[in-house]
């Protein structure tokens, strides 16, 4: 299983954001980002191309195939 949940929140709490300014940076509503974030709903390649831009990671890294997130990218 894919496990951009538990990346994405462990990179929001690492930069000290709040979710709401997350899904505000995504074009995202705050529920729907909180879905992402307890692995509730898995994110469109879209999503997750405008989550890895926000957090300037890669997306590898997101989806937890890499653990560098400068890989790919």
């Amino acid at each position: 299983m894919i496990d951009y949940a538990g990346r994405l929140k462990k990179i929001r709490l690492k930069m000290d954001l709040k979710q709401t300014e997350v899904a505000a940076a995504a074009g995202l509503s705050l529920r729907t980002y909180q879905r992402y974030e307890y692995g509730q709903r898995q994110p469109t390649a879209d999503v997750l191309v405008a989550l890895a831009n926000f957090y300037d990671v890669s997306i590898d890294y997101l989806v937890g195939r890499t653990n560098n997130p400068n890989m790919n990218r």
